[in-house]
């Protein structure tokens, strides 16, 4: 494996500026002074605690405590190891990344599988859309398809990367075998049908687009992971899926359909005030939406929106817009995402076409442009209006039991709520849409949560939770860390003070404790901004980047530490010394406890205990 020098990592964390870094995946707003802040990317949430500080190159989450530095994050965002995050960075940044002689740098078979499967896809891209622009009867085709039939621009494909496979595949398997991407990049990206036992030549690269317009499918940061292909009348008869109209990638290490929104790699950087999400059901319909000005657009994979999907929404901005086609799917498509939108906390609004208008985005914004849009949302539908018109389009007329049924689907809807607050504004909406009193539609509501709670009362009690560890485990050692890397002048007269045995290393912060004190006894203390060859597990490196991310506020940090001291040395002997006096209580005349023994070592522990501590003036 190759090891990358020291010197080099710390160009990568000075050059690496944290704050692109993270704004990859996460909206950053101000937070004071210098300091960012957005919606944690590592846990689901709805208030922002995830923080970056900059000039520190840290950032920290409140909530679920992650931390670290813009290689952590790259880390655990993009599933890459050490080595590969940093070359990632020297990627995006422009630094040479430098070995230790001897190691040797990454050759093609050291690439993770992930990474080549993003450079094929890259490569991919490419291909196809260069086959899209090629002056060829499949290039002609594919164009004049694209501008004459769709009514999309030659410059929008030329953004979006358009391509085009013709009826043999475009040569794509022949091009990627001599890039020399390893076999199971080629059996595992999706784009071929291959035997399990067949020696990989072209000739079993059998591909799976073929005769297609393809459309390019990149993740929220912009990485090309998976296509959709349109058929076409290119698309030849013996194609497995020839009746069906689009064709998605297969999943892959890379690509998991409910994890992903299309366009969102440019849609979360227009997002704002007065800009929500707007959410369509096709990539084509997003792409017209993009094409007229509309830039907040996304759409699922061909799929059913989920909760991982609308969770990364809600990390960029929490309101959205739900424009689905107005035939019945499309209206049953939206009323099932209406609940997971309420359990995300998402602000969820409804633009609805009515009467002779009744079509789908494509066609609305292709004959009348973004003045459309403009007049959608004069009439758009919160959640409550949207789903009584869903459950009970004419209240007027309806029956007592019609009335009844809708209510419970809405007390559904209104219980997805955390706030208080909220479901009684639902409460409120959906007694004025039902045509009934909200008094009434409060107590049957109240009744509703009732039968709902009632049985987890009669479930059969869970199996008691494994015992965690006290949340005290390794405090003291934690507080005396974060002494030492913010009073870096106490480490060594800590260092000469503190026993071996007092320090519990069974936790990052005693093991991490106990290397430091060393280096400082022995002078090899190379400063807090220098520690990576210190740090030996992701878990040291997230602690070192937590305690680091705030500086404290010690009026007497030499006091601090004598009272950290003080902790650590009674947690040691305390312990030994109540084990000797049951002993000794427990010794009868034929024991064969040695009691003078015993009351040496209490005696002892008992002067070690009453002994002052104090730390010696530094050298």
């Amino acid at each position: 494996m190759p090891v990358i020098k020291p010197t080099c990592l710390r160009d990568v964390k000075l050059r690496a500026n944290l704050a692109d870094v993270v704004g990859r995946t996460v909206t950053l707003r101000k937070a004071g002074g210098a300091r960012l802040k957005g919606l944690c990317p590592f846990h689901q949430e709805k208030s922002p605690s995830f923080h970056v500080d900059p000039d520190k190159g840290l950032f920290h989450c409140f909530g679920c405590n992650k931390s670290g530095d813009a290689i952590t994050f790259v880390r655990e965002t993009e599933q890459l190891n050490f080595t590969e995050a940093v070359e990632a960075l020297g990627q995006r940044f422009g630094i040479v990344i430098e070995y230790e002689e001897g190691s040797g740098g990454p050759g093609p078979e050291q690439r993770s599988l992930r990474q080549e499967l993003l450079a094929l896809h890259d490569l991919a891209a490419e291909h196809f859309h260069q086959a899209f622009k090629a002056r060829d009867a499949t290039g002609s085709f594919m164009r004049t398809y694209w501008t004459e039939q769709r009514k999309f621009t030659p410059e929008l494909a030329d953004e979006f990367k358009i391509g085009a496979a013709d009826a043999t595949g475009s040569g794509l398997g022949a091009m990627l075998l001599s890039r020399k991407f390893s076999e199971a990049a080629l059996r595992q990206c999706g784009l071929f049908f291959i035997y399990d036992d067949a020696l990989l030549t072209p000739g079993a690269l059998r591909p799976r687009f073929r005769g297609r317009l393809m459309i390019p499918i990149r993740d929220h940061q912009g990485r090309v992971v998976a296509f959709t292909a349109r058929q076409t009348d290119l698309t030849p008869a013996d194609d497995p899926a020839r009746e069906a109209k689009y064709v998605n990638s297969p999943e892959t290490p890379i690509f998991i359909k409910g994890n992903l929104l299309f366009n969102l790699d440019r849609a979360r950087s227009q997002v704002g005030e007065g800009k929500p999400f707007v959410l369509v059901e096709g990539q084509l319909d997003a792409l017209r939406c993009w094409s007229v000005g509309l830039s907040t657009a996304v759409a699922p994979q061909g799929t059913a929106i989920t909760e991982g999907q609308l969770a990364l929404l809600r990390r960029y901005h929490p309101q959205v817009e739900c424009f689905f086609d107005s035939d019945s799917a499309g209206q049953k498509a939206a009323l099932r995402f209406l609940p997971l939108a309420l359990k995300a906390g998402l602000e969820a609004r409804f633009l609805t076409l009515t009467g002779a208008e009744k079509s789908d985005p494509d066609v609305l914004f292709l004959e009348r442009g973004l003045a459309a849009y403009a007049e959608l949302r004069r009439g758009a539908l919160g959640a409550m209006a949207f789903a009584c018109r869903a459950h009970l389009p004419a209240p007027e007329g309806a029956s007592v039991e019609q009335k009844t049924r809708a209510s419970v689907a809405l007390f559904e809807l209104v219980a997805m709520a955390e706030s208080e607050v909220a479901r009684s504004q639902f409460l409120a909406e959906a007694a004025a849409g039902l045509r009934l009193p909200l008094a009434a539609m409060q107590r049957d509501f109240a009744q509703f949560q009732l039968r709902g709670a009632r049985p987890a009362a009669v479930r059969p009690a869970a199996a008691p939770a494994p015992p965690t560890p006290s949340p005290s485990a390794g405090t003291i050692e934690r507080d005396l860390l974060l002494l030492c890397l913010h009073f870096e002048h106490l480490g060594k007269p800590l260092g000469s003070v503190i026993a071996h045995d007092w320090i519990d290393a069974s936790h990052p912060a005693g093991a991490l404790l106990n290397r430091f004190l060393a280096e400082f006894e022995h002078d090899g203390w190379p400063g807090r901004d220098q520690l990576d060859a210190l740090l030996e597990t992701a878990t040291e490196r997230a602690l070192v980047a937590a305690l680091l991310f705030d500086a404290p506020r010690i009026d007497d940090p030499a006091k601090v530490a004598v009272e950290g001291l003080k902790l650590l040395r009674a947690r040691a002997l305390e312990p030994r010394l109540r084990q000797i006096e049951l002993a000794l209580a427990g010794a009868g005349a034929d024991s064969n406890v040695d009691a003078i023994s015993l009351l040496k070592q209490r005696t002892e522990l008992q002067r070690q205990l009453r002994a002052p501590l104090g730390l010696p003036a530094p050298a």
